[in-house]
């Protein structure tokens, strides 16, 4: 390393920013600093990441990653902390956030205070693109060179999706056929979400038998409708520390996301699963990448308030074609004897996506009647005058949802703990009300053979019990445990809460 040629020109002169990390000062031009932030309240994790990427965070519509300098620097220097700051630089067109200590001032610096540095092909240290010398040598700043500092892998993915979210932003509004539904779930300590038309079925925990393909990221097989589906730990996927240990016993919460990639179905194992979101196409912001291990999963991230940040996956880019093809025919290969065995007219058979839930019994849902599912809110309100089944009002993103009691309408006993309920949202026209269930089982897919008629002695039941409200079942399982739920039909609820509510109605 040597010092490069100075300026010639005492009077020419650049503006530089400063700020503090421990005891150094950087300097960077003022050009590439979009602005200053203090380190906000939540930053989402991003699996597959380097060790000094901190996060992401979102401000004003754009995907923020968080660069410790100080770990980019060294590995085991501490992570940042609250009162730090981020300052924003425009970089290649696409934000980036770099975290100091504490930010400086804007400097005026002539070409006589700067020097250029030049290093050797490779050398860590070409970050420092030159120094600032002030206060008569008594103060050296480093000159950081952010095209040195960082690569951003993504950068067309990146500024295409910034321009088609641009071009739709405006129209959003009038094209209701462009919103979408994706299921959120977590896992590795983060919030992901595959797009519902990518989800075959999500399911609790069955029996996992071994398999001679097993591996830290291939728990096992399982039978799924008449098929061996090979199980990954979506944890171990991300690298998450303490995932992969296929001996550690299922949790109540946690589920098997059937997912179909190509033309093999692949189960997933996550933490738990959460919610179904609604979300326009330019909701999808992108996420700038500082890796490439897996990039092509990570479609971009959903921020939704009261959700956070949910790093939307695409599913076609989770496993290689290397990975799927070994999972799908080495199964074939090694259990023959277990292949498809459902019959041609059950494969013909019309199926349907059904969410169960639960009010004191289970019911299950065809997943259109549903617009969305939300945690129970501790922001309902009650105005005065309301009949008991209703719960109150919810301003859900700007649109007020009447939140309805099934049990009080019903006459059930009031569910001990509300809070750890869920609301259904049901949208009729320009309204919109949200049911407020026990819990959310599962998301499955159904065959039409499987629905009936319900019996007449449960639609001639007592008025006050919601499966008269009901008229088809359908029957899940096997034989060994089979249930039969009633089939929610949202419209013969709304009748009789018309009675209720006639304002509503």
């Amino acid at each position: 390393m040597h010092e490069g040629h100075k300026g010639e020109r005492e009077g020419a002169t650049e503006l530089f920013g400063s700020f503090h990390l421990g005891d150094d000062e950087f300097a960077l031009p003022a050009s590439c600093i979009r602005e200053v932030v203090n380190y906000p309240a939540k930053v989402t994790a991003l699996p597959l990441s380097p060790a000094y990427l901190e996060g992401m965070f979102t401000l004003r519509g754009s995907v923020i990653p968080v660069v410790n300098l100080g770990r980019l620097f060294h590995a085991d220097a501490p992570r940042a902390v609250a009162t730090d700051k981020i300052a924003i630089l425009d970089f290649q067109q696409v934000l980036i956030g770099i975290v100091f200590q504490d930010t400086g001032e804007i400097l005026r610096v002539p070409a006589s205070a700067r020097s250029a540095l030049q290093y050797a092909a490779g050398d860590a240290h070409a970050v420092i693109a030159g120094t600032i010398l002030l206060d008569g040598g008594a103060r050296l700043l480093q000159i950081l060179d952010p095209h040195a500092l960082l690569r951003i892998e993504n950068v067309p993915h990146v500024l295409a999706l910034q321009a088609t979210g641009a071009k739709l932003s405006t129209a959003r509004y009038h094209a209701q056929s462009e919103r979408r539904q994706c299921v959120s779930f977590h896992a590795a300590g983060a919030t992901f979400a595959f797009e519902m038309l990518a989800i075959q079925e999500i399911i609790r925990v069955p029996e996992l038998h071994s398999s001679l393909l097993n591996s830290e990221l291939c728990l096992g097989r399982m039978h799924f409708r008449g098929s061996q589906v090979a199980v990954v730990d979506f944890g171990t996927l991300l690298q998450a520390a303490g995932a992969g240990n296929g001996a550690k016993a299922a949790t109540s919460e946690q589920r098997i996301i059937v997912v179909r990639l190509a033309d093999t179905s692949i189960g997933f194992l996550v933490d738990s699963v959460d919610s179904i979101v609604h979300f326009f196409g330019d909701d999808v912001l992108p996420i700038p990448l500082l890796s490439k291990a897996r990039a092509a999963m990570f479609a971009g991230c959903i921020t939704k308030e009261g959700l956070g940040d949910i790093i939307f996956l695409d599913h076609k880019g989770i496993l290689s074609q290397a990975e799927i093809v070994e999972m799908r025919d080495g199964h074939k290969r090694l259990y023959p004897n277990d292949a498809e065995t459902a019959t041609a007219a059950t494969r013909k058979a019309q199926r349907r996506v059904y969410i169960t839930f639960t009010v004191e019994t289970r019911f299950a849902v065809e997943i259109g009647q549903v617009r969305e599912i939300i945690d129970f809110s501790g922001a309902i309100t009650t105005p005065p005058g309301m009949p008991a089944c209703m719960r109150g009002m919810l301003n859900l993103r700007q649109q007020m949802i009447s939140i309805i009691d099934l049990r009080q309408l019903y006459a059930m006993p009031a569910l001990p703990d509300a809070s750890a309920g869920k609301i259904l949202i049901v949208e009729r026209g320009s309204e919109r009300y949200g049911f407020l269930v026990d819990h959310v089982d599962n998301i499955m897919t159904i065959s039409d053979s499987q629905r009936f008629a319900a019996p007449q002695i449960i639609r001639t039941g007592t008025h006050d019990d919601l499966r008269s409200e009901m008229d088809e079942m359908i029957d899940v399982g096997t034989d060994a445990q089979r249930q039969t739920l009633s089939v929610f039909q949202c419209d013969h609820l709304l009748e009789k809460l018309g009675a209720a509510l006639p304002q509503a109605a």
